[in-house]
């Protein structure tokens, strides 16, 4: 469903991660959240082709721990970030290439520890832009 040229998607979506070999991730839309975050473990600060980058392990179904995809990065910035709890961290920020529905686009994910969470990651509206509407009464429209 299109509204002036923007696709509407739901709470939830399923989106793929190509440069971090990930194909099928569900997805908590949160226009809330400025940047999106993702549940990494094992983050580890390296030097990779001359450039600081991060590795780190995903669990890309949250059914199944015992999948784990390790993934490296380069580090595009490094923030202190506000949670929903209230606590300031300082992550490590990578841009990566986010597949959703039939668009496909760059965005920023801060890296952090969201096991006590219900969806490994969260896509906040920096990476929403001004492609999509939410309609938060729905779940899984864009990503059909």
């Amino acid at each position: 469903m299109k509204k002036a040229n923007k696709v509407v998607i739901g709470r939830l979506e399923s989106i793929a991660l190509p440069d971090l070999a990930i194909d099928e991730l569900q997805v908590r839309v949160d226009t809330g959240a400025k940047t999106s975050s993702l549940h990494v473990d094992n983050i580890t600060k390296v030097i990779k082709n001359g450039k600081p980058s991060v590795i780190f392990d995903i669990h890309p179904d949250a059914h199944n721990v015992d999948t784990i995809v390790k993934c490296s990065a380069p580090i595009s910035d490094i923030r202190k970030i506000k949670s929903s709890n209230g606590t300031v961290e300082q992550r490590y920020v990578i841009e990566t290439l986010i597949v959703l529905g039939e668009e496909k686009w760059s965005i920023e994910i801060t890296l952090t520890d969201r096991s006590d969470m219900s969806y490994l990651m969260l896509l906040g509206r920096e990476a929403l832009g001004k492609r999509f509407l939410v309609d938060p009464s729905k779940v899984f429209l864009g990503s059909k």
